[in-house]
């Protein structure tokens, strides 16, 4: 019981994490943070990433730092960012389009 109370993980979950959460993937070793979800890269327009981030600290510097990835190469969450009624809201909304349950009309 100890070590769970004194436990500093934070569960990554299945759902997408709001924009502000830092996290280590499989990739890289520097921390990034989520700036975006459902995401294309300028060069491979059929691909649908679940996220994009920027280096944490340093922020967008560039993009070409900017790093394109999915849910699953998730390794760690080491913080969450906000999650608001909206950012409720935004997440299903961007869940039905990736399910391709979004209908024209649909506010």
């Amino acid at each position: 019981m100890r070590n769970e109370i004194n436990s500093i993980n934070i569960d990554k979950g299945t759902e997408l994490l709001s924009i502000g959460t830092v996290v280590l993937i499989e990739e890289i070793v520097q921390p990034i943070m989520i700036y975006g979800r459902m995401q294309q890269q300028a060069d491979q327009e059929e691909k649908v990433w679940e996220y994009v981030a920027c280096p944490y600290p340093q922020g967008h510097i560039s993009d070409e730092t900017n790093v394109f990835f999915n849910h699953e190469q998730i390794k760690q969450v080491i913080f969450k960012g906000f999650e608001s009624e909206g950012e409720k809201l935004m997440k299903e909304k961007l869940l039905s389009l990736k399910k391709g349950t979004h209908h024209e009309g649909d506010h």
